[in-house]
């Protein structure tokens, strides 16, 4: 059984920075794992992911360069670094994970609850 559990949503202004952490158990049964976020109104998009074994990384266009993906394999733990935060960023953020790499950017098995983020103008 693989768990998430994120924390370090809130509110901040435009142009600043927070960071998301998201901890997992049962790591060892998944490839990587990722965020996505959903908008009000919005379909669920893909963000960010990276992969346990040799930290390799994929970005969504919208937030390469001011996001940042990082992994601590002693803590079973994945971040989400973001910075120049625009009010276009506003959404619940999900940490997510798969066994599958081709899985994890599309339809991870596996999600957190996930934490609220919003940024005001």
């Amino acid at each position: 059984q693989v768990q998430l559990v994120e924390s370090g949503g809130g509110l901040v202004q435009a142009g600043g920075s927070l960071r998301l952490s998201c901890v997992t158990s049962g790591r060892t049964f998944t490839y990587g794992a990722g965020w996505f976020r959903q908008a009000p109104g919005k379909e669920r998009e893909f963000v960010a992911a990276i992969s346990w074994s040799l930290g390799s990384t994929d970005y969504d266009d919208s937030v390469k360069g001011r996001f940042t993906i990082s992994r601590d394999n002693a803590k079973n733990t994945v971040y989400l670094q973001m910075n120049s935060l625009k009010p276009e960023d506003t959404a619940v953020y999900y940490c997510a994970a798969d066994a599958l790499r081709s899985r994890l950017r599309v339809a991870p098995a596996y999600w957190g609850q996930g934490t609220q983020v919003t940024v005001s103008s």
